[in-house]
């Protein structure tokens, strides 16, 4: 027996009933059913649902254009996209973010979501498709072969622009530290044992340069998602489509976007290839791995603060222990290792996924997808987290430092140039026997004087190339 806040609506499958309220309609009632795998609704992703809505609506003008909609239908769905693509109805997008069908589901969702709006704006009921349907109309010249891999593209296009703008907050918060920090020296180390002396802003120097670097590859990736293989319609030979329909819609959907699309050259290779995602996902690992490794050296060089390195001082965010009064532990660095190992293990499966995909499909899309998603999503969030409550509250422990280089035996490379290769040996010798300083040992010995030793020590002096004259003792 029907309820009244009920609606029946019916598919090859047979009537259901649909909630009365819903903008969604049968098909997406199913995949909900059939797909309760991560309790995530596509809707968590809005580029995506932006992106499916300026797809229907650049289908909509073109097929008005066409002579192949009517304009009061293509006027009703333009009027319903643009409401989505502002913001609205994104609670109705209910499909799980994983689903079987290479997003089959997502597309019905969008039809469906866009034809019941369309239907009240022509001042008909929720579910009248006898007046415009979801497939007839919304999803008129198109499937969901070429429109799912280009909402992916869309979303993806404008998900990484948001984490390149991220990425530049992050570089530009190392990079005035890396001038705060310049004058500073320290020693450098290699496999974890004192090197050379450098300075920390050196140190935070590499860091902006690595930002830099990645965000140089994205925007080469970013360029990669702008071909489209919309009007390939089922396996890309433009079935049900007009000769002019791929082109056409194209040159609407960048106008709708303002992103510079361009149609791919094969629709046919184009419907079955994922290689694009691929790329994309290996330059956002790359992106993660060097950031977790940057992460990595925040917690090596704030470790302590008595027993460890204690080099820089990590803000303090929040009680490190519910045992141990007074320990402040760097959870905003151990966040973005977490995201990485995240996006390293989403790029494993993007592999798999793109690798997996049988002659004019690929029907793992939507794990595609999601992992993308996740990737670019967590990466924006981490890179921001890390700019605004680690880095541009980090302070450095100088004088720690300045005693740290003065003790090092790897200051005897330094010195070498103005003691000699014999002497600075017996220096490093004697001073891991003794532990006493590699300065104060310098000094006892009459090698250099403590204003040449001073002099020596300065930054400018010791941290890059520097033509040599001769040494400072006779030998």
């Amino acid at each position: 027996m029907l309820c009244k806040a009920e609606r029946i609506e019916h598919d090859l499958l047979g009537d259901r009933a649909v909630p009365a309220d819903a903008y969604y309609g049968v098909h997406t009632l199913r995949a909900v059913e059939n797909f309760p795998i991560t309790g995530t609704p596509i809707s968590i992703y809005p580029d995506l649902v932006a992106a499916l809505a300026a797809i229907k609506q650049a289908a909509a003008l073109t097929n008005r254009e066409l002579g192949l909609l009517d304009a009061e239908r293509a006027g009703a769905i333009i009027g319903a996209c643009e409401e989505v693509r502002a913001g609205a109805l994104h609670e109705h997008f209910v499909v799980d973010v994983i689903q079987g069908g290479a997003g089959t589901s997502t597309n019905m969702n969008a039809n469906e979501v866009i034809a019941n709006r369309a239907l009240e704006l022509l001042g008909s009921t929720r579910g009248d498709y006898a007046r415009l349907h979801p497939n007839e109309h919304v999803n008129m010249s198109q499937s969901t072969n070429d429109v799912y891999p280009t909402a992916l593209k869309l979303a993806g296009y404008r998900g990484i622009l948001g984490l390149i703008e991220a990425m530049e907050v992050l570089r530009a918060a190392f990079d005035a530290k890396a001038t705060e920090f310049a004058d500073v020296l320290k020693m450098g180390r290699t496999q974890l044992q004192d090197a050379v002396p450098m300075t920390v802003g050196q140190e935070f120097s590499t860091y902006v340069v690595m930002l830099e670097e990645d965000i140089a590859r994205l925007k080469e990736a970013v360029l990669l998602i702008r071909e489209i293989n919309l009007g390939a319609t089922a396996i890309g030979t433009g079935i049900n489509a007009h000769p002019d329909y791929a082109g056409l819609v194209c040159r609407h959907l960048a106008g709708i976007t303002g992103i510079p699309l361009l149609t791919s050259p094969n629709l046919v290779e184009a419907t079955q290839d994922c290689g694009a995602f691929v790329q994309v996902s290996g330059v956002l690992k790359r992106v993660a791995i060097k950031l977790s490794k940057v992460c990595n050296d925040l917690r090596l060089l704030s470790s302590g603060p008595r027993a460890g390195l204690g080099e820089i001082n990590l803000p303090a965010m929040q009680a490190g222990s519910s045992i141990m009064p007074g320990k402040v532990n760097p959870v905003i660095p151990e966040v973005m290792n977490q995201i990485a190992f995240e996006v390293i293990g989403n790029d494993l499966t993007v592999s798999f996924a793109a690798e997996a995909g049988q002659l004019q499909l690929n029907a793992f899309e939507p794990i595609i997808a999601h992992s993308l998603f996740k990737s670019v999503t967590h990466l924006r969030a981490g890179c921001l987290t890390l700019a605004e409550r680690c880095v541009a509250g980090i302070t450095v422990n100088r004088e720690a430092l300045r005693h740290s280089v003065e003790n090092s035996i790897g200051l005897v490379t330094a010195l070498n140039p103005y003691i000699g290769y014999a002497n600075a040996t017996e220096i490093a010798r004697e001073a891991l026997a003794s532990g006493g300083s590699v300065y104060g040992l310098v000094l006892d010995k009459g090698l250099l004087s403590r204003e040449q030793l001073d002099e020596i020590l300065q930054p400018e002096v010791l941290t890059r190339p520097r033509a040599f004259v001769g040494l400072a003792v006779a030998r």
